[in-house]
C-alpha cells in the first residue's frame, strides 16, 4: 500500500462549491453515522493494533480516535459561533501538540467515544434546525486567512469523519 493511499484512505478533501439538498442531506447522514461506525471499526480491532501507527511516522490508532473527538468538540463550538454571531473569529490549536499531550495517548478510547456520540447527537440537532441560507453563515478563521462557511464546514467534518474511520480500520502494522 503506498503512502498517500495511507494517508487519505478515502480520498482528499474535494468542496462543492454549489450544495445541494441532497448533499446537505448527505453529509448529514456520514456525520450522524460517524460514532456508530467508529464504533463498530474499534469492536473488530485487537487492542494492540490500536495502539499502533495506522502509517510509517502517523499517530497510533488510539490518537486519532482522542483527535476526533478533540476536533469535532472544536468544530461544533465553532458552528454554534458562527451561527449566533457575527462572523467570529475562531482560535485555531496545534492538532500534532494536541495529540502529542498525555490524555490523547491513553490507551482508553472510552471517554473519546462518549465524547463523539454526544457532540454529534447535539451537532446534528443543530445541523437539522438550519434552513438553507444559515448555511451562508461562517466563521474567520486565521490560519486560512478567511471567512468558513457552514456549508464548508459540514462537508469538511463528513469528510472528516471517514477519512480517519479510513485510518483506524488500516490494516498496515509496524
Amino acid at each position: 500500500m503506498n503512502i498517500e493511499t495511507l494517508r487519505f484512505p478515502v480520498g482528499r478533501f474535494s468542496l462543492k462549491s454549489e450544495v445541494s439538498d441532497d448533499d446537505i442531506d448527505s453529509c448529514l447522514i456520514s456525520l450522524s453515522d460517524m460514532p456508530n461506525k467508529l464504533q463498530a471499526v474499534i469492536d473488530n480491532t485487537q487492542d494492540e493494533c490500536l495502539q499502533s501507527p495506522y502509517r510509517p511516522e502517523g499517530w497510533t490508532r488510539n490518537q486519532v480516535i482522542h483527535h476526533l473527538a478533540d476536533s469535532h468538540l472544536n468544530s461544533y463550538s465553532r458552528c454554534k459561533m458562527a451561527f449566533t454571531e457575527s462572523l467570529p473569529q475562531v482560535k485555531p490549536y496545534s492538532q500534532n501538540a494536541w495529540a502529542s499531550l498525555e490524555d490523547a495517548g491513553d490507551i482508553n478510547i472510552g471517554a473519546s467515544m462518549d465524547i463523539l456520540h454526544g457532540v454529534h447527537y447535539r451537532w446534528n440537532r443543530f445541523w437539522e434546525s438550519l434552513n438553507k441560507k444559515d448555511f451562508e453563515k461562517m466563521y474567520f478563521h486565521p490560519e486560512l486567512n478567511r471567512g468558513v462557511p457552514l456549508s464548508e464546514v459540514l462537508q469538511y467534518f463528513a469528510w472528516h469523519g471517514d477519512h480517519h474511520i479510513g485510518h483506524v480500520r488500516s490494516t498496515w502494522k509496524s
